[in-house]
């Protein structure tokens, strides 16, 4: 065999010495059998230590980091490093992978965790953001995801230093925060994480996780956690970097169990005993069950212990523990015998290991490392027999030939040698600098070489006492390789440059002679250059990454280590580049060394950075076969090896047709995909158009008919029989199911661009088609109805060249075109991926699910086949083992056989394989040429080939049964065309109906009958373009010519054949009959044409004038004298056919012809160029004319299929600088304008298109360019060509008015509708809303200056005298320190309040949400939502509950109506980002009775959720982003899953709503568009709506949606018409279905009536809420007693004779069906901010006032409000005088009112200011009123002079605005908080400020509101940066104070709070900023107004 070849021996891991203990934890853990399971470098390994034996996991590509062992301690999960990093579940027993979970994680996956039962999987991520993924690990499915850990600046800086202590390295694959993650194994959903300075508490619920951060209090400091183990009850232990273990409960720290361990705990781990602890001071802690110590086992002290040991994983397990530590030892500890401890593995530690040398006449092997240390290795019996440690790290290693002496090259230019019996030194020598890298004794044992990185070699003496005896010199580079000669008297090296160099030894002289060097015989080889070694490098790649190479002479191979992670076993010698080779995969990174042993059974190689040492066996050629069966069972396949694919030159000639299929590209350079993208990018050119009236599309349509062509030039297997015995096969974008009986056609219209693959479900009724495209989809569609049930998308790339069913139909395979030829396992139903992988870099032809095991299958292509199994998200893959063939096969198709080992193949070479499993059994020579095709029977197979012959075949392709071939003479009289030639090349074949089916290459369809006749059932052209295409003038035939070289006359009649065909000597490109019919001329590619008789197609005529290809071909009109031939020279010539002689030439265009047209009169010629220039020239000789464009129209042409001018200038799109407008045909009656472009679409335009962009109907059939298209003679069919898909497809044209099947309706004009979509305050103001998330929000005033918590404190008199605090006398004669605040309980025992609990809300979000008020409970309850916060609101108590989890504003609201799901709630909020972050926008599903959260979806819509909708089973749900393409997803809830996701449109959708009898079809409506949807598998598909040819239609923005039976939607507009749609056809219009705009539409389920809500001024008519029957057709108005002037209906429902309406002023109204009559049930301000609040003295009651010029009276007992006033303008501010009979307003206008509150009768009012009033109060002794405003000031006003109200006086200097006033309880002063954060005191009713400190501090105030003042400084939290508190309010008790901030937060303090960032509770219910907040009377309850959400919340104090 020759070198390039593989070694037929193998080798096979056997032993592997080290354990990964640096930089990784927790890795070390016993299994079900006693095993001890653990990793190094990329291998998992499977310790037996009681048979003393290991076994392998090869499934990792890189280094291992990471290890979780499952619960039943038989499967583990590893995780490792990379670009692409994937985790494996792998079976300890027979190691076999699982599960493979890839494609979330970037870098390494750092920690993993099973959960409780080992279902799911935690793994985090070393991504900056230490992302963390639970998964269902047995599915490969991502359950959730999160940002890790995120930190803040400082922690990082100081953690950094730690953690690189900890983790030393981590930094080489990204910085790692998270140390450790583990479910609580007591509660199912919670997972804890801890890191640096953090311990998380999280929870899973739906896909969304979220987290609490631990809190440290002041139990312990607050530091970087390590490892963490959970207990019952809520109990977490952890370790910290201090050793310290930390106790939690919950989130709580509760106790520190002080020193557990000296230094940091790395390692805990917990079994059923109670807990174990390793840390760093090298000690293992037994605990028990309470964490109380049991024992301590300090390993430093025992026999093998160490300074310095640090424990970095232990595992107990009964009476034995394991321990790992960080210098790559495992012990294992019995528990009776602690101070005993066994090593039982070794390893090198840090930096790296290069230094390997095996011992010349025993089974050893000799390594030394960075870590100081030489060792000795026994091979036989695996295990460490000799460590030496020496003073510097160690590179290379030499033994000498007589087995005594060790020489140590050092990394500091020394070497050492040592005596190996006692390793005692004979010799320590340092004669250079730099590094030793390379030393070697001689073979006679006399010299040692020394090589070292100064770039010399020096010669020593070993029996002179390593005497110098020479040096070499000639390197310019550092020495990496040395070989002596057998005579030892000359040495080759090898250097860092890349020369190879000879020396004479001992001298050292260097032989320039290479003839010298010829003949000398090598004792060793290990250099890496030299031509015995050429073929260890790549052909035409230039590497050196090849570290070591040594050559077994006995086996004559060789082996080689590289900087890749593998050992390579090659042919020894191997001169020629590039050498074929088998590879072992196991080392992570570098192999640094490899060495054959003495007597060559074992390989020896050494990883760098992974320091470990794996020991190889040996496999021989002969033993070779037993070993690969062994292999199998053993599943050491992956390192068993593909065989190497890096030379070709055994490969055989590949053949001419397959070669054509690889050189096919199927890459587009824009793709229809890109077609919005480059939409968008036109936007001005779009407005411009806009702007003008456009033409609508034209009436009539088209519908495809028949196609004639079928794809086989590139495809295979994609023909079949369909349950009913129709055919279906695919060409161009079509997939067709075609009716040979009948003749005709049914197409299947989903896709866009060419199918290039086909498969047949088994039970032969749904298909699955895939295709070309950039992000490519499969389509799986039935037979019968042709309607997509699964679509499948997102993971191939350019297309999809293989498809195929598993036997239950479930399951779907596919490959895709990208580079790697993806593989992916689809569960297509659900449209889910299962799996996928990487199938191979060369092309795959086919792939074939395994009928008896639908987890395995079998994929084939260039020179190879593999067998694939499912693990997980993944596929495990094995090469098939060609054995002793000589060449490698291209494999063309694949069937299983009669067992799910059988696997029958046919090759390119025309043989068929036999397989078993993975290995040839037999191969049988079955056609001449390529097997292209081969089907399973039940008793046989049938194939097809190259060689044109069908063959069956006996079951075991023993005997061939019979044989067809396909030649002319065999065809039955019936057949639909003419075989172009014999024995054509076969592509497809299957069996059915008593017939044997056939697809050719040459695009024909052949049915053979088992006796012998042959029918032709189908064709097309062959492969190359078709352009020519004319139709008769006046019989129903056409005519076209293509790259094939033929000509073809085609039946357009109901027979639909070929009815002549015409073999040319040159492809054409354009064909034309003449005016009557009798002759044909066609224009070829070689510039010639020829005239021939259009019956018989025999030559008449032929020309040859030009070089170029001739592009068009037109006769004159009438007799036809003339023929005008235009070519690609630029010119026209034109022909008299009477003489035979060209009379003219056109002369003129500066590009080449595309199209031409003859006027009516045969006078003229219409030119138009490849420049886009339009000519004209006078006929018959050619003379250019000038003709204006008002001219040009005038003319009547006799045809019109020219592209330019201003009557077709609309046909051009916007993105016409990417597609060519390649074609137009204009009707007889001159109406309607067909054209065909580069993107495939044929489109429909009303004649003449003037002006851009005009309206049109397109229709996607063809795959790319359609290039010509015609109208018959009487326009009643059209006909177009495509150019690479190669059909003649056949459309009927349907006139106005006929309406046939929608399945064929054509899609509208590429942009919106250019009419105005109608104009409302309301609708603006929804869609231009911008929701704003709490954490952005800005303040709610104006506020300027520095903020409290950040301004320097001013030192006190005292400090200022130099009096120290605590220096006074205990005993002061000073008076005592009076109260800060007078309190009203005096003599009760004062109890500060510790919680707040919300009682009530008042509010509902009407303003800008809908259909967001529903019943429960069959009518009792109603459910809606303001703020935050989910309302359940009972109609009879008014009691309320309430759903608190959100963390931002609900935005939109639904109830499941499913029966299974009843009182099941979606809520969807507002968010930020949309990259799943903590603020992306979230969707809660709850309960509404439990409030118990059941889902929480985490959403890719920024910005917020603003439409939520269950499907008709309620088991899906559908969103709608705020984000700017209004993403529309639909959810499996319950799972948490995204099943689909889409943009919606570019403008705002309002609403979208499944149809309640659906769960795949719903409707979206927005700005000026509706569409319709479908949802199919992971697919979105929608459709516009079409108005079609309805009086006065047009697109109206749509607000609202509701169904009704028969396929009818109703969608209410905004000028209050309601448009009636069936599916995607407008069939009517209600008109003035409301005044105003519709905003609301419910369908009631139980009897289809629906209620309408809009917006309306009351009438006695009309009113705003309007019941219809089922049709919409008769209604009854319902007016709402609001006593407002405008009725604007937000939301209706009904139920049980009620409806229950939302309008946009907040009120929820109950509406009866008989009486009309109206309950309000809900009321509350409509606009905010709720400024104003003020609780009554005595009572429960209080007032609030706001920006909708109302004051409101509420009850809180009784739960409602009790009365308005309105007061004409916003209200700012409102206060009760101290007795509670009077209440003060200010108003925004500077006015402010007092009113008498027994009889709300105004007591006097008053107007000196003209801005806003902030502040009103009485003073305590209700003698004087104090007024604050915003012009900076603030008025008294004596109550006791009367209602005149006149100013008595006001306080001056005030810096800023005011916010809030205080009177003190006596009434003589006043504190004023102001807009630049400055607290100041007035005197009353001076005014005059008091600035003295002490005079201050005595004053005891009535009430303290302010939020300013040292008092309450640590009301200020950090992260106010740009938001403030807003309010506060002290308790009467004097012992609490509530604030109200721009987040919307509630929060609890002590009182006074005088320290900064004071401890609070806190409570999130209100949107962003909070206008005020009150204690009421008694303080039992604080209310608080909202900003934003204008609503009220009464919090019950606790």
């Amino acid at each position: 065999m020759a070198d390039g070849a593989a070694p037929n021996c193998h080798l096979r891991l056997e032993w592997v010495y080290g354990y990964r203990g640096h930089q990784c934890r927790n890795n070390l853990y016993y299994t079900a059998s006693k095993e001890i399971v653990y990793f190094v470098a990329g291998v998992g390994v499977v310790y037996n230590t009681r048979e003393h034996k290991q076994k392998f996991f090869l499934g990792h590509s890189d280094d291992i980091i990471s290890l979780a062992l499952h619960p039943e301690r038989t499967l583990v999960a590893t995780g490792q490093v990379g670009k692409e990093p994937h985790i494996c579940v792998w079976d300890t027993y027979n190691l076999q992978t699982i599960s493979i979970l890839k494609d979330v994680h970037t870098h390494g996956v750092a920690c993993l965790a099973f959960d409780h039962d080992g279902q799911r999987l935690v793994s985090i991520g070393l991504d900056s953001k230490n992302t963390i993924c639970v998964w269902d690990w047995k599915k490969g499915r991502v359950l959730a995801t999160a940002a890790g850990h995120i930190d803040r600046e400082k922690d990082m800086k100081s953690a950094c230093n730690n953690s690189m202590k900890i983790f030393p390295m981590m930094n080489h694959v990204g910085f790692l925060k998270i140390f450790d993650v583990s479910w609580d194994l007591h509660q199912p959903n919670k997972i804890i994480s801890c890191g640096v300075k953090h311990i998380k508490f999280w929870s899973l619920c739906g896909n969304a996780l979220s987290a609490k951060r631990g809190v440290f209090g002041k139990t312990g400091e607050l530091q970087t956690i390590l490892c963490l183990a959970c207990a019952r009850d809520e109990i977490t232990y952890s370790g910290a970097l201090n050793g310290d273990i930390y106790v939690w409960k919950g989130i709580n720290l509760v106790r520190t169990v002080h020193s557990a361990h000296g230094s940091g705990i790395f390692s805990m781990n917990a079994c059923e005993e109670g807990f174990a602890t390793g840390g760093r001071d090298g000690c293992v802690r037994l605990w028990d069950l309470n964490f109380q110590p049991i024992t301590l086992i300090d390993l430093r002290e025992t026999d093998q212990g160490y300074r310095g040991l640090s424990v970095r994983s232990v595992c107990w397990q009964g009476d034995h523990i394991l321990v790992g530590t960080q210098d790559s030892e495992i012990f294992e500890i019995v528990v009776h015998e602690r101070n005993k401890p066994f090593l039982i593995m070794q390893g090198h530690c840090e930096g790296e290991l290069w230094a390997l040398a095996v011992h010349p006449t025993k089974p050893l092997a000799v390594t030394g490392s960075d870590d100081r240390s030489v060792r000795i290795w026994s091979l036989i019996d695996h295990a460490l027999i000799a460590r030496c440690n020496m003073e510097e790290a160690i590179r290379c290693v030499a033994v000498s030939s007589d087995g005594i002496h060790l020489a140590l090259g050092m990394k500091d230019g020394s070497f050492t040698v040592l005596r190996i019996r006692d390793m005692t030194e004979v010799v320590h020598i340092k004669d250079r600098k730099e590094a030793i890298h390379e030393l070697k004794y001689s073979p006679d044992g006399s010299y040692l070489a020394v090589g070292s990185n100064d770039s010399s070699i020096d010669i020593y003496g070993v029996l002179q006492r390593y005497k110098k005896v020479g040096e070499c010199f000639g390197s310019l580079n550092f020495i990496t390789h040395m070989d002596w000669s057998t005579d030892s008297k000359y040495l080759q090296t090898n250097d860092g440059s890349g020369k190879r160099l000879f020396y004479s030894m001992p001298s050292g002289k260097e032989i320039t002679n290479k003839e010298e060097a010829k003949d000398v015989h090598w004792a060793t080889w290990t250099c890496v250059l030299g031509p015995e070694v050429n073929g260890i490098w790549p052909k035409y790649l230039d590497v050196n990454g090849i570290n070591s190479v040594d050559a077994n002479f006995k086996d004559q191979v060789l082996v080689t280590a590289d900087d890749y992670g593998l050992v390579k076993l090659f042919r020894y010698p191997c001169f020629k580049r590039g050498a074929k080779f088998k590879k072992y995969i196991g080392h992570s990174a570098h192999v640094t060394n490899v060495r054959w042993s003495y007597d060559y059974q074992w390989v020896i190689s050494i990883g760098g950075a992974d320091h470990s040492v794996f020991q190889w066996q040996l496999i021989p050629e002969r033993k070779s076969k037993e070993f690969l069966h062994i292999v199998l069972q053993e599943s050491f396949v992956d390192s068993n090896s593909d065989q190497s694919d890096s030379d070709q030159s055994d490969v055989p000639e590949l053949d001419s047709e397959i070669e054509q299929e690889l050189q096919i590209n199927y890459h587009r350079q824009i793709y229809k995909e890109d077609l919005p993208q480059l939409k968008e990018k036109c936007k001005e050119k779009r407005q411009a158009a806009t702007s003008k009236k456009r033409e609508k599309p034209p009436d009539s349509s088209v519908r495809l008919h028949f196609v004639h062509g079928y794809r086989g030039y590139d495809c295979r297997n994609n023909l079949f029989y369909t349950q009913t015995g129709e055919i279906v096969y695919h060409v161009a974008a079509v997939g067709i199911v075609y009716n040979r009986q009948q003749n005709i056609q049914r197409f299947y219209l989903g896709h866009d661009d060419d199918i290039v693959c086909l498969a047949i479900h088994p039970l032969k009724d749904y298909i699955s088609t895939g295709q070309v495209s950039r992000d490519s989809t499969i389509h799986i569609w039935d037979a019968e109805l042709l309607k997509p049930l699964s679509i499948l998308k997102g993971h191939h790339q350019f297309g999809v060249c293989a498809v195929d069913f598993s036997a239950d139909g479930k399951r779907l395979a596919s490959v895709g075109l990208d580079e790697n030829h993806t593989i992916v396992l689809w569960d297509w139903k659900k449209g889910e991926k299962l799996s996928s992988v990487r199938g191979s870099a060369e092309k795959i032809f086919v792939v074939k699910l395994n009928p008896y095991i639908p987890d395995k299958l079998v994929t084939a292509g260039i020179k190879h086949i593999k067998f694939w199994q499912r693990a997980g998200g993944g596929l495990t893959g094995r090469k098939g083992y060609f054995g002793n063939l000589r060449k490698i096969e291209t494999i063309m198709c694949v069937v299983y056989g009669w067992t799910d080992e059988m696997v029958f193949s046919g090759t390119s070479t025309g043989d068929v394989y036999i397989w078993k499993d993975m290995f040839i059994i037999k191969r049988i020579k079955a056609h001449d040429g390529p097997v292209f095709s081969m089907h399973a029977l039940e008793k046989g197979f049938v194939t097809g080939g190259k060689d044109g012959v069908v063959v069956l075949w006996d079951d075991s392709f023993e005997r061939c049964l019979k044989t067809y071939s396909i030649k002319r003479s065999a065809l039955a009289p019936g057949s639909k065309g003419l075989l172009l030639e014999d024995n054509p090349s076969i592509r497809a074949i299957t069996l059915g109906h008593g017939h044997i089916l056939v697809g050719t290459k040459n695009g024909e369809i052949l049915e053979i009958e088992k006796s012998g006749p042959i029918t032709l059932l189908v064709q097309g052209h062959m492969e190359g373009e078709v352009w020519g295409l004319d139709v008769h003038p006046h019989l129903p035939i056409c005519a076209t010519v293509s790259d094939d070289k033929t000509l073809r006359i085609w039946d357009l009649s109901p027979s639909h054949c070929m009815l002549a065909v015409r073999k040319l000597k040159k492809s054409g490109r354009c064909c034309c009959f003449s005016p009557d019919g009798k002759s044909l001329a066609v224009g070829l590619n070689d510039g010639s044409f020829l005239i021939v008789n259009s019956d018989t197609l025999e030559d008449l005529v032929s020309f040859h004038h030009r070089k170029e290809h001739i592009s068009d071909i037109k006769f004159s009109p009438g007799s036809g004298k003339y023929l005008a031939v235009a070519s690609h020279d630029n010119f026209v010539d034109i022909y008299n056919i009477m003489s035979s002689k060209r009379v003219g030439i056109c002369k003129g265009a500066s590009s080449y012809i595309t199209h031409l047209d003859w006027d009516k009169r045969g006078k003229l010629l219409q030119v138009n160029t490849g420049a886009k220039e339009q000519l004209f020239f006078e006929a018959p000789r050619g003379k250019p004319q000038i003709i204006n464009n008002a001219e040009v129209d005038k003319i009547d042409w006799t045809s019109w299929t020219c592209v330019l001018g201003t009557s077709c200038e609309g046909i051009w799109p916007m993105v016409s600088e990417v597609t060519d407008v390649s074609a137009s045909c204009l009707t007889s009656n001159k109406k309607v304008l067909v054209t065909g472009d580069d993107f495939g679409f044929v489109k429909l335009f009303r004649y003449p298109v003037k002006g851009k962009y005009g309206k049109f109907k397109r229709y996607v059939a063809h795959s790319t360019h359609v290039t010509n298209v015609r109208w018959t003679h009487d326009d009643g069919l059209l006909v177009t060509v495509g150019g690479p898909d190669t059909t003649v497809m056949i459309w009927t044209h349907e006139l106005e008015g006929y309406k046939q099947a929608i399945q064929y309706d054509s899609e509208e004009s590429d942009f919106d509708s250019d009419e105005d979509g109608g104009y409302d305050s309301d609708v603006t103001r929804e869609n231009e809303i911008n929701y704003t998330i709490r954490a952005l929000t800005t303040s709610l005033r104006p506020m300027s200056g520095i903020k409290p918590h950040l301004q320097q404190k001013e030192p006190s008199q005292e400090e200022r005298q130099g009096i120290v605090r605590g220096s006074r006398p205990p005993v002061s004669r000073a008076l005592p320190q009076p109260e800060k605040l007078q309190t009203n309980n005096v003599g009760k025992k004062k109890k500060p309040i510790e919680d707040l609990t919300l009682a009530l809300a008042f509010g509902y979000r009407g303003n800008d949400c809908r259909n967001n008020v529903h019943y429960l409970n069959d009518g009792t309850d109603i459910i809606y939502h303001t703020a935050s916060i989910g309302i359940v609101h009972n109609i009879a108590t008014g009691f309320q509950s309430f759903y608190l989890e959100h963390t931002d504003d609900i935005l939109c609201l639904t109830v499941n109506q499913h029966p299974k799901f009843q009182k099941i709630i979606a809520t969807g909020q507002v968010g930020d980002s949309s990259d799943m972050s903590g603020t992306a926008p979230l969707i809660h599903i709850w309960d509404a009775t439990t409030k118990q959260t059941h889902s929480v979806l985490r959403c890719y819509h920024s910005k917020g959720v603003c439409c939520v909708s269950f499907s008709a089973t309620g088991k899906l749900l559908l969103s709608v982003g705020l984000d700017p393409q209004y993403t529309i997803t639909v959810w499996r809830w319950q799972e948490g899953t995204k099943v689909a996701s889409k943009s919606g449109h570019t403008k705002r959708i309002f609403v979208a709503e499944f149809r309640p009898d659906s769960d795949t079809q719903f409707v979206s409506v927005g700005m000026k568009h509706v569409r319709f949807w479908t949802f199919a598998g992971k697919a979105l598909q929608s459709k516009k709506g079409n108005l079609g040819s309805i009086e006065d239609a047009r697109m109206q923005t749509m607000l609202a949606v509701a169904f009704g039976a028969n396929n009818l939607t109703f969608t209410g507009t905004i000028s209050g018409d309601v448009y009636v749609w069936r599916e995607h056809l407008l069939v009517r219009i209600v008109a003035k279905a409301h005044n105003g705009p519709v905003f609301t539409m419910y369908t009631t389920l139980r009897d289809g009536l629906i209620v309408t809500g809009g917006k309306e001024r009351p009438s006695k008519e009309g009113g705003a809420v309007k019941l219809w029957d089922q049709e919409l057709k008769r209604c009854r108005a319902f007016r709402l007693e609001t006593g407002q002037a405008m009725d604007t209906v937000r939301s209706v429902c009904r139920c049980k004779g009620k409806i229950l309406v939302g309008t946009r002023n907040a009120e929820i109204i109950e509406v009866g069906e008989k009486n009309a009559a109206c309950n309000i049930l809900i009321n509350n301000h409509m606009d905010g901010p709720i400024w104003g609040l003020s609780t009554h003295p005595i009572k429960d009651i209080f007032l609030s006032a706001a920006e909708d010029g109302t004051v409101r009276l509420w009850d809180i007992a009784e739960k409602k409000m009790l009365n308005k006033v309105n007061l004409g303008h916003p209200a700012r501010t409102v206060a009760y005088s101290p007795e509670g009979d009077m209440v003060a307003i200010g108003m925004k206008n500077g006015e402010f009112i007092i009113l008498v509150v027994t009889s709300l009768t105004i007591w006097g009012k008053k107007r000196d200011r003209r801005s806003a009033i902030q502040d009103i109060k009485f003073s305590p002794s209700s003698q004087y009123l104090a007024v604050g405003t915003c012009e900076n000031a603030i008025d008294f006003y004596d109550l006791t002079l009367g209602p005149a109200l006149n100013r008595i006086s006001y306080c001056r200097d005030i810096a800023s605005f005011v916010l809030q006033i205080d009177f003190s309880a006596d009434s003589n002063y006043i504190q004023v908080s102001t807009g630049s954060y400055k607290r100041l005191v007035y005197e009353v009713p001076l005014g005059k400020q008091v600035t003295e400190q002490s005079q201050i501090e005595r004053i005891t105030w009535a009430t303290w509101t302010s939020i300013l003042g040292d008092e309450v400084i640590g009301i200020w939290s950090r992260n106010l940066d740009k938001a403030d508190v807003n309010c506060a309010c002290v308790s009467h008790s004097g012992l609490n104070i509530v604030t109200g901030d721009d987040f919307g937060l509630v929060k609890l303090f002590d009182f006074p709070c005088t320290e900064k960032f004071a401890k609070h509770k806190k409570y999130l219910s209100h949107s962003a900023q909070i206008a005020n907040i009150k204690f009421t009377s008694g303080d039992r309850y604080v209310v608080s107004s909202g900003g934003q959400d204008c609503s009220l919340f009464v919090w019950k104090c606790l």
